[in-house]
Protein backbone atom coordinates (compact mmCIF):
# COMPACT_ATOMS: atom_id res chain seq x y z
CA UNK A 1 0.00 0.00 0.00
CA UNK A 2 1.75 2.84 -0.61
CA UNK A 3 1.63 6.09 1.90
CA UNK A 4 -0.61 8.55 2.13
CA UNK A 5 0.43 11.98 0.63
CA UNK A 6 -0.83 15.73 1.11
CA UNK A 7 0.34 18.94 0.36
CA UNK A 8 1.61 21.26 2.67
CA UNK A 9 -0.40 23.96 3.72
CA UNK A 10 0.90 27.34 2.18
CA UNK A 11 1.99 28.69 5.46
CA UNK A 12 3.76 25.49 6.74
CA UNK A 13 5.70 25.37 3.34
CA UNK A 14 6.84 28.86 3.91
CA UNK A 15 8.09 27.64 7.21
CA UNK A 16 10.39 25.17 5.39
CA UNK A 17 12.04 28.01 3.21
CA UNK A 18 12.83 30.28 6.44
CA UNK A 19 15.07 27.13 7.92
CA UNK A 20 18.75 26.67 6.23
CA UNK A 21 22.17 27.50 7.40
CA UNK A 22 22.14 29.64 10.02
CA UNK A 23 18.77 30.09 10.47
CA UNK A 24 17.37 26.63 12.06
CA UNK A 25 13.52 27.24 12.12
CA UNK A 26 12.50 25.21 14.90
CA UNK A 27 10.29 25.00 18.74
CA UNK A 28 12.73 23.47 21.10
CA UNK A 29 12.06 23.20 24.88
CA UNK A 30 14.47 22.06 27.29
CA UNK A 31 13.61 20.30 30.82
CA UNK A 32 15.22 19.09 33.86
CA UNK A 33 14.25 15.65 35.04
CA UNK A 34 13.58 14.24 38.25
CA UNK A 35 14.36 10.40 39.21
CA UNK A 36 11.51 8.23 38.37
CA UNK A 37 10.31 5.82 35.75
CA UNK A 38 12.75 5.07 32.90
CA UNK A 39 15.06 7.50 35.05
CA UNK A 40 17.04 5.52 38.09
CA UNK A 41 17.95 7.20 41.16
CA UNK A 42 21.54 8.15 40.05
CA UNK A 43 19.77 10.08 37.14
CA UNK A 44 21.13 6.87 34.84
CA UNK A 45 18.27 6.74 31.71
CA UNK A 46 16.59 3.41 30.03
CA UNK A 47 16.74 4.65 26.92
CA UNK A 48 14.43 1.09 25.63
CA UNK A 49 12.24 1.93 28.53
CA UNK A 50 11.56 5.29 27.24
CA UNK A 51 10.92 4.69 23.70
CA UNK A 52 8.19 1.79 24.45
CA UNK A 53 6.82 4.32 26.61
CA UNK A 54 6.59 6.49 24.07
CA UNK A 55 5.98 4.30 20.83
CA UNK A 56 2.58 4.20 21.16
CA UNK A 57 2.17 7.88 21.06
CA UNK A 58 4.06 8.65 18.97
CA UNK A 59 2.52 6.30 16.69
CA UNK A 60 -1.15 8.44 17.46
CA UNK A 61 0.24 11.50 16.67
CA UNK A 62 0.05 12.42 12.89
CA UNK A 63 2.52 14.95 12.97
CA UNK A 64 5.19 13.10 14.25
CA UNK A 65 4.63 10.03 11.28
CA UNK A 66 5.28 12.51 8.47
CA UNK A 67 7.82 13.71 6.60
CA UNK A 68 8.29 16.82 3.95
CA UNK A 69 9.07 14.97 0.62
CA UNK A 70 10.24 17.58 -2.33
CA UNK A 71 7.24 17.53 -4.85
CA UNK A 72 7.76 19.75 -7.97
CA UNK A 73 9.17 22.90 -6.34
CA UNK A 74 7.42 22.93 -3.12
CA UNK A 75 6.79 19.47 -0.97
CA UNK A 76 4.00 16.99 0.44
CA UNK A 77 3.76 15.23 3.67
CA UNK A 78 4.19 11.80 3.17
CA UNK A 79 3.39 9.47 6.30
CA UNK A 80 6.72 7.72 7.72
CA UNK A 81 6.93 5.69 10.13
CA UNK A 82 9.42 7.16 12.01
CA UNK A 83 12.65 5.12 13.74
CA UNK A 84 12.69 5.85 17.35
CA UNK A 85 16.40 4.89 17.88
CA UNK A 86 17.23 8.02 15.75
CA UNK A 87 14.19 10.18 17.09
CA UNK A 88 14.76 9.15 20.77
CA UNK A 89 18.37 9.69 21.59
CA UNK A 90 20.65 9.65 24.75
CA UNK A 91 23.48 12.47 23.77
CA UNK A 92 26.58 12.80 25.40
CA UNK A 93 26.41 14.85 29.23
CA UNK A 94 27.29 18.18 30.09
CA UNK A 95 28.01 20.10 33.15
CA UNK A 96 24.99 21.12 34.86
CA UNK A 97 22.57 23.97 33.60
CA UNK A 98 25.17 25.68 31.82
CA UNK A 99 26.19 22.91 29.89
CA UNK A 100 22.37 21.94 28.84
CA UNK A 101 21.84 25.93 27.91
CA UNK A 102 25.04 25.80 25.65
CA UNK A 103 23.92 22.32 24.01
CA UNK A 104 20.42 24.32 23.49
CA UNK A 105 22.87 27.27 21.95
CA UNK A 106 24.38 24.89 19.62
CA UNK A 107 21.46 22.85 18.28
CA UNK A 108 20.07 26.53 17.46
CA UNK A 109 22.27 25.42 14.64
CA UNK A 110 21.95 22.70 14.02
CA UNK A 111 18.62 21.62 11.19
CA UNK A 112 16.86 18.68 11.48
CA UNK A 113 17.17 16.18 8.39
CA UNK A 114 14.26 16.43 6.04
CA UNK A 115 14.32 12.91 5.31
CA UNK A 116 12.21 11.24 7.81
CA UNK A 117 9.90 12.84 10.02
CA UNK A 118 11.18 16.68 11.82
CA UNK A 119 11.33 15.92 15.39
CA UNK A 120 13.75 14.70 18.43
CA UNK A 121 13.73 13.85 21.70
CA UNK A 122 17.17 13.76 23.13
CA UNK A 123 18.05 12.88 26.80
CA UNK A 124 21.08 14.94 28.02
CA UNK A 125 23.16 13.37 30.94
CA UNK A 126 24.78 15.94 33.82
CA UNK A 127 22.23 18.48 33.39
CA UNK A 128 21.48 18.51 37.15
CA UNK A 129 22.50 16.33 40.09
CA UNK A 130 20.94 12.73 40.56
CA UNK A 131 18.78 14.13 37.19
CA UNK A 132 19.22 14.86 33.53
CA UNK A 133 17.86 17.21 30.80
CA UNK A 134 15.68 16.09 28.31
CA UNK A 135 15.20 18.95 24.82
CA UNK A 136 12.58 18.39 22.53
CA UNK A 137 12.65 19.58 18.71
CA UNK A 138 9.69 20.33 16.72
CA UNK A 139 10.22 22.16 13.31
CA UNK A 140 7.85 24.61 12.64
CA UNK A 141 6.91 23.54 9.62
CA UNK A 142 4.97 20.79 11.78
CA UNK A 143 3.39 23.26 14.51
CA UNK A 144 3.78 26.68 15.46
CA UNK A 145 4.25 27.13 19.62
CA UNK A 146 0.58 26.41 20.87
CA UNK A 147 0.48 23.11 18.54
CA UNK A 148 3.64 21.81 19.98
CA UNK A 149 2.77 22.88 23.28
CA UNK A 150 -0.04 20.49 22.46
CA UNK A 151 1.74 17.52 21.19
CA UNK A 152 4.31 17.69 24.55
CA UNK A 153 0.96 17.50 26.60
CA UNK A 154 0.14 14.18 24.63
CA UNK A 155 3.77 12.73 24.80
CA UNK A 156 3.78 13.29 28.67
CA UNK A 157 1.75 12.42 31.30
CA UNK A 158 -0.13 14.98 33.80
CA UNK A 159 0.94 14.72 36.97
CA UNK A 160 -0.65 17.67 39.14
CA UNK A 161 -3.56 19.41 37.27
CA UNK A 162 -3.26 23.09 38.19
CA UNK A 163 -5.45 26.20 37.84
CA UNK A 164 -3.61 29.17 35.86
CA UNK A 165 -4.83 32.57 36.31
CA UNK A 166 -7.35 33.36 33.15
CA UNK A 167 -5.82 34.77 30.13
CA UNK A 168 -2.29 34.87 32.22
CA UNK A 169 -0.12 35.13 29.10
CA UNK A 170 -1.98 37.15 26.98
CA UNK A 171 -1.92 34.92 23.98
CA UNK A 172 -4.94 32.69 24.23
CA UNK A 173 -6.68 32.57 20.88
CA UNK A 174 -10.25 34.31 20.64
CA UNK A 175 -12.98 31.74 20.70
CA UNK A 176 -15.14 34.69 19.09
CA UNK A 177 -15.18 34.59 14.89
CA UNK A 178 -14.09 37.44 13.42
CA UNK A 179 -16.80 39.73 11.87
CA UNK A 180 -16.42 39.35 7.45
CA UNK A 181 -18.21 41.58 5.24
CA UNK A 182 -16.60 43.45 2.04
CA UNK A 183 -15.41 46.37 4.78
CA UNK A 184 -13.66 44.35 6.72
CA UNK A 185 -12.03 42.76 3.96
CA UNK A 186 -10.76 46.08 2.42
CA UNK A 187 -9.81 47.27 5.30
CA UNK A 188 -7.62 43.63 5.74
CA UNK A 189 -6.17 44.42 2.36
CA UNK A 190 -5.10 48.32 3.34
CA UNK A 191 -3.66 47.34 6.82
CA UNK A 192 -1.79 44.36 4.56
CA UNK A 193 -0.99 46.63 2.09
CA UNK A 194 0.91 49.48 4.63
CA UNK A 195 2.54 46.42 6.66
CA UNK A 196 3.87 44.74 3.16
CA UNK A 197 5.50 48.50 2.37
CA UNK A 198 6.77 48.89 5.90
CA UNK A 199 8.57 45.90 5.70
CA UNK A 200 10.12 46.55 2.52
CA UNK A 201 11.02 49.86 3.04
CA UNK A 202 13.07 48.85 6.13
CA UNK A 203 12.01 50.60 9.80
CA UNK A 204 13.32 52.91 11.84
CA UNK A 205 15.69 50.87 14.36
CA UNK A 206 19.26 52.22 13.79
CA UNK A 207 23.17 50.76 13.47
CA UNK A 208 23.13 48.47 16.31
CA UNK A 209 24.43 45.58 18.10
CA UNK A 210 21.08 43.88 17.83
CA UNK A 211 20.85 43.66 14.17
CA UNK A 212 23.42 42.29 11.50
CA UNK A 213 25.25 38.82 10.03
CA UNK A 214 24.48 36.24 12.82
CA UNK A 215 28.10 34.60 13.68
CA UNK A 216 28.21 30.67 14.44
CA UNK A 217 28.91 31.56 18.34
CA UNK A 218 25.57 31.33 20.21
CA UNK A 219 24.35 31.73 23.68
CA UNK A 220 21.31 30.74 25.56
CA UNK A 221 20.54 31.77 29.55
CA UNK A 222 17.41 30.37 31.39
CA UNK A 223 15.23 32.02 33.84
CA UNK A 224 12.36 31.20 36.03
CA UNK A 225 9.74 33.64 38.04
CA UNK A 226 6.72 33.11 39.96
CA UNK A 227 3.44 33.36 37.87
CA UNK A 228 0.55 33.78 40.99
CA UNK A 229 3.01 36.78 42.13
CA UNK A 230 3.52 38.36 38.73
CA UNK A 231 0.45 38.45 38.05
CA UNK A 232 -1.03 39.68 41.48
CA UNK A 233 1.43 42.14 41.05
CA UNK A 234 0.69 43.61 37.92
CA UNK A 235 -3.11 42.57 37.00
CA UNK A 236 -4.46 45.51 39.21
CA UNK A 237 -2.39 47.76 37.03
CA UNK A 238 -4.38 46.58 33.51
CA UNK A 239 -1.46 44.26 32.64
CA UNK A 240 -1.24 41.01 31.59
CA UNK A 241 1.80 38.33 32.74
CA UNK A 242 2.69 38.75 29.16
CA UNK A 243 3.21 42.60 29.31
CA UNK A 244 5.13 42.37 32.24
CA UNK A 245 7.06 39.93 30.13
CA UNK A 246 7.65 42.63 27.80
CA UNK A 247 8.80 45.16 30.11
CA UNK A 248 11.30 42.77 31.98
CA UNK A 249 12.30 42.66 28.60
CA UNK A 250 13.20 46.29 27.67
CA UNK A 251 15.16 46.36 30.51
CA UNK A 252 16.62 43.47 29.72
CA UNK A 253 17.57 45.60 26.06
CA UNK A 254 18.80 48.78 28.11
CA UNK A 255 21.12 46.53 30.07
CA UNK A 256 22.43 45.29 26.67
CA UNK A 257 22.70 48.47 24.79
CA UNK A 258 24.66 49.71 28.20
CA UNK A 259 27.15 47.16 28.21
CA UNK A 260 27.75 47.34 24.48
CA UNK A 261 28.40 51.08 24.50
CA UNK A 262 25.62 52.29 22.17
CA UNK A 263 22.87 55.43 23.19
CA UNK A 264 19.33 54.20 24.79
CA UNK A 265 16.56 54.52 21.83
CA UNK A 266 13.30 56.13 23.10
CA UNK A 267 11.61 53.13 21.66
CA UNK A 268 12.95 49.44 20.59
CA UNK A 269 10.59 48.13 18.60
CA UNK A 270 10.13 44.07 18.68
CA UNK A 271 8.25 41.40 16.85
CA UNK A 272 5.59 39.47 19.27
CA UNK A 273 3.57 36.32 18.03
CA UNK A 274 -0.44 36.13 18.53
CA UNK A 275 -2.40 33.04 18.32
CA UNK A 276 -5.00 32.45 15.87
CA UNK A 277 -7.75 30.84 15.52
CA UNK A 278 -7.14 27.29 14.71
CA UNK A 279 -8.97 26.07 11.21
CA UNK A 280 -7.78 24.06 8.35
CA UNK A 281 -4.98 21.75 8.41
CA UNK A 282 -2.13 24.15 8.69
CA UNK A 283 0.18 23.72 11.71
CA UNK A 284 0.95 27.44 11.73
CA UNK A 285 -1.60 30.05 13.31
CA UNK A 286 0.10 32.77 14.18
CA UNK A 287 -0.58 36.54 13.76
CA UNK A 288 2.84 39.10 14.27
CA UNK A 289 2.12 42.38 16.32
CA UNK A 290 4.82 45.14 16.62
CA UNK A 291 5.45 46.45 19.77
CA UNK A 292 7.41 49.73 20.88
CA UNK A 293 9.31 48.80 24.22
CA UNK A 294 9.93 52.28 25.71
CA UNK A 295 13.84 52.26 26.76
CA UNK A 296 13.12 55.94 27.31
CA UNK A 297 10.91 56.03 30.04
CA UNK A 298 12.56 55.75 33.51
CA UNK A 299 9.90 54.60 35.70
CA UNK A 300 9.74 50.63 35.22
CA UNK A 301 5.72 50.93 36.32
CA UNK A 302 5.30 53.97 33.64
CA UNK A 303 6.74 51.55 31.22
CA UNK A 304 4.52 48.60 32.07
CA UNK A 305 1.66 50.69 31.44
CA UNK A 306 2.96 52.19 27.97
CA UNK A 307 3.28 48.48 27.01
CA UNK A 308 0.10 46.94 28.42
CA UNK A 309 -1.70 49.96 26.56
CA UNK A 310 -0.22 49.09 23.24
CA UNK A 311 -0.50 45.52 23.72
CA UNK A 312 -4.21 45.53 24.41
CA UNK A 313 -5.06 47.23 20.91
CA UNK A 314 -2.40 45.27 18.99
CA UNK A 315 -3.66 42.19 19.84
CA UNK A 316 -6.77 42.69 18.04
CA UNK A 317 -5.97 44.19 15.10
CA UNK A 318 -3.09 41.92 14.60
CA UNK A 319 -5.76 38.96 15.18
CA UNK A 320 -8.24 40.88 12.40
CA UNK A 321 -5.10 40.74 9.88
CA UNK A 322 -4.20 36.66 10.60
CA UNK A 323 -0.74 35.44 9.26
CA UNK A 324 1.77 37.91 8.20
CA UNK A 325 1.36 38.57 4.43
CA UNK A 326 4.54 37.51 3.40
CA UNK A 327 4.06 34.13 5.10
CA UNK A 328 0.89 33.01 3.81
CA UNK A 329 2.99 30.93 0.70
CA UNK A 330 6.22 30.03 0.24
CA UNK A 331 6.59 32.23 -2.69
CA UNK A 332 6.42 35.66 -0.18
CA UNK A 333 8.62 33.99 2.20
CA UNK A 334 11.36 33.51 0.11
CA UNK A 335 11.21 37.73 -0.37
CA UNK A 336 10.62 37.76 3.14
CA UNK A 337 13.72 35.78 3.65
CA UNK A 338 15.70 38.00 1.48
CA UNK A 339 14.42 41.84 3.10
CA UNK A 340 14.95 40.81 6.81
CA UNK A 341 18.45 40.16 6.46
CA UNK A 342 18.95 43.79 5.65
CA UNK A 343 15.62 44.85 7.95
CA UNK A 344 15.65 47.57 10.88
CA UNK A 345 11.71 47.09 11.69
CA UNK A 346 12.38 45.21 14.50
CA UNK A 347 15.26 44.68 16.78
CA UNK A 348 13.84 41.48 18.36
CA UNK A 349 11.68 38.72 18.71
CA UNK A 350 9.48 38.05 21.84
CA UNK A 351 7.20 34.97 22.41
CA UNK A 352 4.92 33.62 25.29
CA UNK A 353 2.83 30.73 24.72
CA UNK A 354 0.39 29.16 27.44
CA UNK A 355 2.20 26.36 28.44
CA UNK A 356 1.13 22.61 30.18
CA UNK A 357 -2.25 22.67 32.48
CA UNK A 358 -0.24 21.37 34.96
CA UNK A 359 3.14 19.79 36.37
CA UNK A 360 4.41 16.66 33.63
CA UNK A 361 6.04 13.29 33.82
CA UNK A 362 8.04 11.77 30.83
CA UNK A 363 7.57 8.06 31.01
CA UNK A 364 7.64 8.17 34.57
CA UNK A 365 9.90 10.70 35.28
CA UNK A 366 9.18 14.30 36.71
CA UNK A 367 9.56 17.33 34.86
CA UNK A 368 11.21 19.42 37.60
CA UNK A 369 11.69 22.53 34.93
CA UNK A 370 11.33 23.82 31.30
CA UNK A 371 12.24 26.14 29.46
CA UNK A 372 11.59 27.32 25.51
CA UNK A 373 14.12 28.99 23.38
CA UNK A 374 13.13 31.47 20.49
CA UNK A 375 14.29 31.13 16.84
CA UNK A 376 16.56 33.64 15.65
CA UNK A 377 16.03 34.86 11.83
CA UNK A 378 16.68 37.41 9.06
CA UNK A 379 19.14 39.84 11.19
CA UNK A 380 18.04 39.92 14.22
CA UNK A 381 20.07 38.87 17.09
CA UNK A 382 18.49 38.32 20.07
CA UNK A 383 14.87 36.46 21.01
CA UNK A 384 13.54 35.77 24.00
CA UNK A 385 10.52 32.84 24.32
CA UNK A 386 8.41 32.23 27.40
CA UNK A 387 6.26 29.42 28.61
CA UNK A 388 3.57 29.35 31.67
CA UNK A 389 4.92 25.49 33.69
CA UNK A 390 3.75 24.52 36.72
CA UNK A 391 3.28 27.56 38.32
CA UNK A 392 6.44 29.39 37.02
CA UNK A 393 6.92 31.73 33.68
CA UNK A 394 10.20 29.78 32.14
CA UNK A 395 11.94 32.03 30.12
CA UNK A 396 15.00 31.43 27.76
CA UNK A 397 17.16 33.83 25.86
CA UNK A 398 18.85 33.23 22.82
CA UNK A 399 21.45 35.47 21.55
CA UNK A 400 24.58 36.14 19.25
CA UNK A 401 27.73 35.67 21.41
CA UNK A 402 29.86 37.34 19.49
CA UNK A 403 27.99 40.65 18.91
CA UNK A 404 25.32 40.77 22.14
CA UNK A 405 26.21 40.91 25.45
CA UNK A 406 23.21 38.27 26.87
CA UNK A 407 24.80 37.92 30.01
CA UNK A 408 23.82 41.73 30.36
CA UNK A 409 20.50 41.04 28.97
CA UNK A 410 19.16 37.96 31.07
CA UNK A 411 20.80 39.84 34.45
CA UNK A 412 18.57 42.81 34.26
CA UNK A 413 16.10 40.90 32.67
CA UNK A 414 15.68 38.52 35.93
CA UNK A 415 16.42 41.16 38.12
CA UNK A 416 13.52 43.09 36.77
CA UNK A 417 11.27 39.55 36.53
CA UNK A 418 11.84 39.71 40.42
CA UNK A 419 10.78 43.41 41.25
CA UNK A 420 7.55 42.86 39.25
CA UNK A 421 7.08 39.59 41.14
CA UNK A 422 7.56 40.96 44.54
Amino acid sequence: MRPVTQRLAAVDEANLVLDHVGQVNVFLVAGLLAPGGFLAADGTPSMAELRDALRGRVAALPALCKSAVASGRWHRWVETEPDLEHHIRLVEPVDGRAGLEQMCAELMTRPLLLDRPLWEILVVPGAATAAAGVVLRIHHAVADGMAAVAIVQQLFDLREPRQMPANASGFHVSTVAPRRGLRHTLRRLRVGLRRIRKTLRGGDVGPTVLLGERSPHRGVAFLRTDMEALETRVRPRGATVNDALLAAVASGFQAALTAAGEPIPVELPVSVPVALRRRGTAGNKVGVMLVRLPLGESDPDERLRIIAAQTRGEKVRAREQGTLEFMRGPVGARIMDRVARRQHLVAGFITNVSGPEGALCLAGAPVAALWPVAVLAGNVRLGVAAVSYDGRLCCGIHFDAANVPGAAFAHAMAEEMARLGE
